[in-house]
């Protein structure tokens, strides 16, 4: 019995030396992540009731709402970018009806293979379009845009330089665009002819990308200026948006948004004269010009990232 006991304690002794004397490196190594993904969700809303209220004024309801997903991948000497945004608001005002204050529908895609430091060989994607019918001012005037009337699609090669992890430029001498309006009685408002669904672009491409955190404080903001080779080139496109997050608690942030736009195929302001009096073509339609859009939406919204 005793040889017994002595031949299982030498054996547990040995097993627990053996254990000790293990290299710290044979502990299970976790596998690297080469996927990074995120989701930003942003929730606004706001109300306004009047009853028999002197000064005057009109009830309303406000709602506005976006979404923000980013997948990025990196391994060896490969990147691959990619984000969606989804954006839908609007004022529902008891005086004068539906009013669409956002809608965008925005998908990005950008593959790179390192060729030099902080140099890509790279290849870049967009996808732009609404969700829901557009009105010039409110439900019941006249339609505006709708579900692929625009929509903006591009591909550019070229070369993508990241100074800095949350700064990269993207050059595309070599870009495609095709202008997408199913709604024959939209074509001509975003430069189309009357017959032609499908409009397209060549030309080059400059992309700035860039972002900052700073404790609760986010912004990240996004340029992309287009020269048509086959049509006006020295008329530069212009895209450019803002994004601007301050997280005052976990749930609750102050949220800032706009959008800049200059395209000038786009005609959609109404030509005046030095009088301020409209001016008539040959057959007494007002006369459309193209001009800068610009939208901002801010307020205090349920936001949370997962």
């Amino acid at each position: 019995m005793k040889k017994i006991l002595v031949t299982v304690m030498i054996v547990l002794c040995a097993t627990a030396m053996f254990a000790q004397e293990q290299p710290a490196d044979s502990a299970k190594v976790e596998a690297p992540k080469y996927w990074k993904t995120s989701l930003l969700t942003q929730l606004g809303f706001s109300q306004v009731s009047l009853m028999d209220w002197a000064a005057g004024g009109y009830g309303s309801v406000s709602l506005n709402s976006y979404l923000d997903f980013n997948a990025n991948y990196a391994k060896n000497k490969s990147i691959w970018d990619n984000r969606a945004q989804f954006g839908y608001g609007f004022i529902q005002n008891m005086g004068e009806g539906f009013k669409k204050s956002d809608d965008r529908i925005i998908l990005d895609s950008k593959y790179g293979y390192k060729a030099a430091e902080k140099l890509y060989f790279s290849v870049i994607y967009n996808f732009r379009t609404q969700f829901t019918t557009g009105y010039k001012s409110t439900k019941g005037s006249p339609i505006v845009s709708n579900f692929f009337a625009p929509a903006y699609t591009s591909l550019g090669f070229g070369m993508t330089y990241t100074p800095k992890p949350d700064v990269s430029i993207t050059f595309s001498p070599l870009t495609s665009n095709l202008v997408i309006v199913k709604d024959p009685d939209l074509r001509a408002l975003y430069g189309n002819a009357p017959d032609q669904c499908v409009r397209y672009e060549l030309g080059a491409q400059l992309k700035l990308d860039a972002a900052v955190k700073i404790e609760d404080f986010k912004a990240n903001t996004s340029l992309t200026l287009f020269s048509d080779y086959l049509n006006k080139p020295q008329n530069i496109k212009v895209n450019w948006d803002v994004n601007i997050t301050a997280q005052l608690t976990k749930f609750l942030a102050v949220t800032l948004r706009t959008y800049l736009i200059y395209d000038d195929t786009i005609h959609h302001i109404d030509k005046t004269d030095a009088a301020g009096k409209p001016v008539y073509d040959d057959q007494g339609n007002v006369v459309k010009v193209p001009g800068v859009q610009f939208k901002e939406i801010s307020g205090l919204s349920f936001s949370y990232t997962f």
